[in-house]
């Protein structure tokens, strides 16, 4: 169980009805500053829209995380646009770039409601997506792994959360 206030209910998948929508932000928020302050190699998390805006960070530099903000969400959608062998577009399970100074990583992290004031909220929804920034000798299979452990701990906050299939990986 979690030591945070705000994270009730967390483990068992279900999020507590008293929980406001600035509490789920603070809830997410937490997860988030948790993530990239634990997972080794990760220096930096932010949870943007699908439109490119910024959502969440982990103490991020506002002007920085909105630039980045922006480009992953570009990233995101290049990677859906792609067809691959079946000639079909899907949306990319995770995307890796590797620099000279430091890994990218974005993957997607579902549909919320937690972010009724963004503007792109279609219907009380918005499609996020979690954007990791790691050094570069982090080990890409552990950043990507807690990832898709991050995005489950989202999973009471969103209204479509992304599917975990049998054995818990995240699809």
């Amino acid at each position: 169980m979690s030591t945070h206030p705000a994270m009730n209910n967390v483990t068992d998948g279900t999020a507590a009805s008293a929980t406001t929508t600035s509490g789920q932000r603070e809830s997410m928020v937490w997860l988030l500053r948790q993530f990239a302050s634990e997972t080794p190699g990760v220096t930096h998390a932010v949870l943007l829209s699908r439109d490119g805006l910024r959502l969440l960070d982990s103490d991020v530099d506002k002007d920085w995380a909105d630039e980045l903000s922006a480009a992953f969400s570009g990233v995101a959608s290049l990677a859906a646009n792609i067809t691959g062998p079946s000639h079909k577009r899907r949306a990319a399970r995770q995307v890796i770039i590797e620099r000279d100074d430091c890994l990218f990583f974005v993957q997607s992290a579902g549909r919320s409601a937690a972010f009724d004031n963004h503007p792109g909220n279609e219907r009380g929804e918005v499609d996020t997506i979690l954007a990791v920034i790691a050094t570069r000798d982090a080990d890409a299979g552990t950043v990507g792994f807690e990832m898709g452990r991050l995005v489950a701990k989202f999973a009471p906050y969103m209204l479509i959360p992304v599917r975990v299939g049998t054995g818990g990986e995240v699809r």
